[in-house]
């Protein structure tokens, strides 16, 4: 059962399947047309962000605690605050992660569970109509 336990975590192939995830979330970022502006809030070199996200997840899906074992604690809302997150904004960094999703070999009900958590923090980051 998903979200119990460390069954999320296992369920995405541990720290090396999160990392292939961020990996082809970002890749999606770079290529997607409706990205380009959420893109444009990142550094050009993406190699922090990618190391964020990855040691995010891994805590998030009750794994080891990497983020906060590196950068300490995390709001998600807090530390994008600073960012002009709308809708459009939010639905473009789903529609990286769909992508990112359908590149793994997750099965599919773990796809649609992790797209449905993921989807909350989404829209907690979006601080604009």
């Amino acid at each position: 059962m998903y979200g119990v336990g460390d069954a999320s975590f296992v369920a995405a192939g541990g720290e090396e399947g999160i990392v292939r995830l961020v990996d082809a979330f970002y890749d999606a970022m770079e290529r997607l047309p409706e990205a380009a502006r959420i893109r444009a809030m990142h550094p050009a070199d993406l190699a922090v962000s990618r190391d964020k996200l990855a040691r995010f997840l891994c805590g998030w899906l009750n794994g080891p605690k990497r983020y906060q074992e590196k950068y300490g604690a995390i709001s998600i809302p807090g530390v994008h605050a600073h960012l002009a997150v709308d809708t459009a904004a939010r639905d473009a960094w789903l529609a990286c992660m769909v992508e990112a999703l359908d590149r793994q070999p997750y099965a599919d009900d773990f796809k649609r569970y992790l797209f449905r958590q993921l989807s909350v923090p989404a829209e907690r980051v979006r601080n604009r109509e």
